[in-house]
């Protein structure tokens, strides 16, 4: 499967009998109905650990672009219409500000050691605590609840599968805890921000900016509001995409279906 094509449901499952494997670029799996695959007696596997660099390099990158309004520089810079530069066109201070990073699973670790070093003090939220060896090597501190980090935050980052327990994890309630003043950067899925109370809220100024490798659809209809915010950068869900990553995803799930047709353990199966 690649980009969540084909998609795999009953009536294509009952069109393959033979079928041994479904092998999924990325790290998500909430595209696949896992419990009718595996009544199917199908194998899945997926390429979990590859994109979590990419992934983390990009979730900095969006921070430091959001923050320092690059978007919104490079417009200015070359428009046709740019007589002068404003001396009063600012950004945000990345050095020695909070970030809220909520999922700290692979990519949200490597995201903290990034954001280590730009000196950033480092708030998380995750269903389990990390060892106290772990945090202290990224000065992270853990936050039982997501409150506490959304309201002590000047960015907060979301690197969170998707499950029924994160969809729409950031609404209208969540949104109002954060500073007025704070960023939000999304590269885990769309469907964990309500994507109508992240509207609203910029629209509104109850937060600064928001920057989303992630929405829902993807693409966005072309006269969705997010896409007329300039307080808003959004990427085309590019967390994985260089070179390098995606042709190892290739490899890797070749390497899950060989095993899987050959009848020997499955790298990187999801059980």
């Amino acid at each position: 499967m690649w980009y969540h094509k084909p998609v795999i449901n009953e009536e294509l499952l009952q069109s393959l009998p033979n079928l041994k494997i479904v092998a999924s670029s990325g790290v998500g799996i909430d595209h696949l109905d896992l419990k009718l695959l595996f009544s199917y007696g199908v194998k899945v596997a997926n390429t979990p650990f590859i994109v979590s660099t990419d992934t983390a390099d990009l979730g900095m990158a969006l921070l430091l672009a959001s923050s320092r309004r690059l978007v919104e520089g490079h417009e200015m810079a070359v428009s046709p219409d740019t007589e002068y530069f404003p001396a009063d066109w600012l950004g945000i201070q990345v050095s020695g500000a909070t970030l809220g990073i909520v999922g700290m699973g692979t990519i949200g670790y490597k995201v903290a050691e990034r954001a280590k070093a730009f000196e950033m003090k480092i708030l998380y939220h995750n269903r389990n605590q990390r060892k106290k060896e772990e945090e202290s090597a990224v000065g992270a501190v853990y936050c039982k609840k997501i409150d506490d980090l959304l309201q002590q935050s000047d960015f907060v980052l979301l690197a969170v599968n998707l499950t029924p327990q994160t969809h729409k994890l950031i609404g209208k309630r969540e949104l109002e805890l954060m500073k007025p003043t704070a960023i939000l950067i999304n590269i885990s899925r769309g469907l964990v921000v309500d994507q109508d109370a992240l509207v609203e809220a910029l629209q509104n100024k109850v937060i600064n900016a928001a920057a989303l490798d992630v929405t829902y659809p993807e693409p966005l209809p072309r006269d969705h509001p997010l896409l007329k915010l300039k307080n808003v950068i959004i990427t085309p869900h590019i967390g994985s995409a260089t070179k390098r990553t995606r042709w190892v995803m290739m490899e890797e799930m070749a390497e899950s279906i060989e095993a899987g047709l050959a009848g020997l353990p499955i790298p990187r199966e999801v059980l």
